[in-house]
């Protein structure tokens, strides 16, 4: 099936960086072109690949990493299908436009994505465009995480949040792919290095050339890594020594499996690759290898554009940060309110911990069925 050049137009019109940051589509709709390599960059002063500047990724937020079931064994989307969605391309487009000229900032600027993907989905191995299932292991290492994400969950302390409510960290490779705002990742280079400056919670640095990795013992949020340049466009990232207790992918991407508790393993290996495959389109591809966890590995790719006049401001998490007082204060208050009223007994175990009559962590709550 060709996909029609003028409706691409019509469908990008407005969002030029949107569209630019596409792979052409090919006429068999099930099928995934392998990642170019004709483009020759600029090079740095010192001979690298140039892949300076800033690229938000706003662009491919509306992308989900699992394909939908309703594309089948499709990479891409139909014409028909692209057609369907303008309404909501012009919907999104139009709520930034209506706030500015009312001076109301709001949801419309809040939630920074452009709709109109031409994909399916951000899985591009397996080729049915979807995560692989979790080992048992895995689902046992889900189960134990806590995240503010989960329903139902109580909360006490605040090993009760996930890394991302406790703004440390969104997680890796989580915090390389798109919220719904602050996407932004800008890029520097100097001999030997690679720096990526992540908008929201995080900055790498990635030595590049020959040496090794961390010993084992020494671990990082965003690991050990170490690139090298594999042609004349790509640079290539292996990432070990990640340290366990993170998500692998957080809520704020769609697509992803579910609570903000998909596990990290001491095992888990990540394989990045930066292609520039345009002046201003760099493809990220990045393969994800975690024995303990998965039962198999997988591959995502995007594509990402260069806009310089993105603007990043400091994601000051921390800051007046009241969310986990406020849901242990108020999570506490309903508890408290059910045990006067009768609904919750003390837990099996007496000394189960401050306060003993709501700590579920400690020895386990019991509910009256009334």
């Amino acid at each position: 099936m060709k996909f029609p050049v003028a409706l691409a137009a019509i469908l990008f019109a407005g969002t030029a960086s949107a569209a630019t940051a596409q792979t052409a589509v090919p006429n068999d709709l099930t099928v995934m072109p392998p990642v170019s390599d004709d483009y020759r960059p600029a090079a740095t002063q010192w001979g690298d690949p140039d892949l300076r500047g800033t690229w938000p990724i706003n662009d491919i937020a509306d992308l989900p990493v699992n394909r939908p079931a309703q594309y089948g064994d499709r990479f891409w989307k139909s014409p028909e299908e692209i057609a369907a969605e303008q309404g909501r391309v012009e919907t999104i487009e139009e709520a930034y436009a209506v706030e500015d000229e009312q001076s109301t900032i709001g949801l419309g600027h809040w939630i920074e994505f452009k709709a109109g993907a031409l994909r399916t989905s951000m899985v591009v191995s397996p080729v049915n465009g979807r995560l692989p299932e979790w080992t048992d292991e895995g689902r046992r290492r889900s189960a134990q995480m806590r995240s503010s994400w989960l329903i139902g969950q109580t909360y006490d302390w605040t090993d009760d949040f996930d890394t991302y409510d406790r703004c440390i960290t969104r997680g890796f490779p989580a915090a390389m792919y798109p919220a719904r705002y602050n996407n932004g990742l800008r890029i520097f280079q100097s001999p030997g290095y690679v720096g990526i400056v992540i908008e929201m919670l995080g900055t790498r640095l990635i030595p590049v050339g020959e040496g090794g990795h961390w010993p084992a013992a020494v671990t990082g949020w965003y690991g050990s890594s170490r690139g090298r340049w594999i042609d004349h466009n790509t640079l290539e990232v292996e990432t070990t020594n990640l340290t366990t207790g993170a998500s692998v992918f957080s809520n704020g991407t769609g697509g992803v499996p579910l609570n903000n508790t998909t596990p990290v393993s001491e095992q888990a290996t990540v394989v990045e690759r930066f292609s520039m495959v345009g002046p201003d389109t760099l493809t990220y591809e990045m393969s994800y290898e975690d024995p303990v966890v998965w039962t198999a590995p997988f591959t995502l790719r995007v594509d990402w554009t260069r806009d310089d006049s993105y603007e990043i401001f400091e994601y000051a998490c921390h800051e007046g940060n009241v969310q986990l007082r406020g849901y242990i204060t108020s999570d506490r208050a309903r508890r408290e309110d059910e045990y006067r009223r009768g609904r919750m007994i003390e837990p099996l175990d007496p000394d189960a911990g401050p306060p003993p009559a709501m700590d579920p962590a400690a020895g386990g709550l019991r509910r009256r069925q009334n």
